[in-house]
């Protein structure tokens, strides 16, 4: 229970489902590149993306320097359902 209540807690902000909305639409992104799309620094990005992925939302790999992400391969189908109503741009 705990699991999905740190899951449901890290998609309701904003920002985050912002983030989502972005890594469904571009596969896999690094966090400059997300941080310059929905304008915001780096480091609140970056942070945002570490909820994200604490939570099991989002997958993170390292390649040379720097860290790419992307929404996780098998989320459960809670999560699955919430990311498949998150709409496809802003409203």
């Amino acid at each position: 229970m705990k699991d999905y209540e740190r899951m449901l807690k890290a998609l309701a902000n904003r920002r985050r489902l912002t983030v989502l909305r972005y890594l469904r639409k571009q596969k896999e992104a690094r966090v400059g590149e997300i941080a310059a799309v929905i304008k915001l620094s780096f480091k609140a990005t970056s942070r945002h993306l570490q909820q994200l992925s604490a939570a099991g939302i989002v997958e993170r790999d390292q390649r040379g320097l720097e860290m790419w992400y992307h929404i996780g391969k098998n989320p459960p189908p809670p999560i699955k359902t919430i990311l498949d109503y998150i709409p496809n741009s802003p409203e």
